[in-house]
């Protein structure tokens, strides 16, 4: 344990005294995991810190539980000096999907802001196992140079498929084949004609929405309140949490949705 957190605090300490970087934030994103992993509540602990979309201290929060992360995914955006983790732990006792975001401070190089979404037995769809296995599955390959969307078109395509839950009128850049992972639900079948536009409700507001986009992996993680208060957060939504593939202008996967019941 004393070697586990030494490594966390050295390799935070490497991330703190240089620029950002894709690097130094797969060594922050390495850092959190084994954060994570040992229960460190020590970890940026002057970050803000959210879970679910409430203001917590890291010391009450699920940073303060070891957990075996038995699958864990990461994106870095290093244009905003952000980064985002799915973490999943199958522990039947204590089973969670978790996803976070993570910010740093380009003044002072250290981690500013931590929001995670927490899912655990009794919230939505929640079902580990089949999350696991899905997750599991996906490929997650970097996309060549020159067949990488821009920043703008990634956030676009995400923000489209938000607006299309409160306007059925948005044009979304659906992709064939996609498929979409809710909870332990999934809606592709492994065939060409998989489709991600199905099931989508009506008449609901994805608001207060912040992103962490990675274009080498044409994602965007977007944490919000599903039928929330515009500008109040956590106002009266589910704290939500949806990331996307974009490749070649069109969503290829919803992959990672978490979603949780008010508490």
């Amino acid at each position: 344990m004393l070697t586990l957190l030494a490594a966390v605090v050295a390799t935070l300490a490497i991330q703190a005294s240089a620029a950002c970087t894709r690097e130094s934030l797969k060594a922050l994103t390495d850092a959190y995991l084994a954060a994570q992993t040992a229960g460190l509540s020590t970890f940026a602990a002057n970050a803000t810190y959210t879970e679910n979309r409430k203001k917590l201290s890291i010391g009450s929060s699920i940073l303060s539980k070891p957990l075996k992360v038995d699958h864990s995914r990461s994106q870095h955006d290093v244009p905003q000096c952000a980064a985002f983790s799915e973490l999943i732990v199958t522990n039947a006792a204590s089973p969670y999907v978790i996803a976070t975001q993570l910010r740093v401070d380009n003044a002072t190089n250290s981690v500013s802001q931590i929001d995670s979404i927490v899912t655990t037995k009794n919230d939505w769809l929640f079902n580990v196992t089949g999350t696991y296995y899905w997750a599991s599955q996906e490929k997650w390959d970097p996309i060549p140079v020159g067949k990488r969307d821009t920043r703008e078109a990634i956030k676009a395509a995400g923000d489209a498929y938000c607006d299309i839950f409160a306007d059925a009128k948005v044009k979304v850049p659906w992709g064939t084949p996609c498929a979409r992972l809710e909870g332990g639900a999934y809606t592709g079948k492994g065939q060409a004609s998989d489709k991600c536009d199905v099931g989508i409700p009506a008449g609901v507001k994805l608001v207060n929405r912040q992103y962490v986009i990675d274009e080498e992996y044409g994602t965007v993680d977007i944490i919000m309140d599903f039928n929330g208060t515009p500008g109040d957060v956590g106002a009266k939504g589910l704290p939500d949490s949806h990331e996307f593939r974009l490749e070649g202008g069109k969503l290829s996967d919803a992959p990672f949705t978490v979603w949780c019941q008010d508490r």
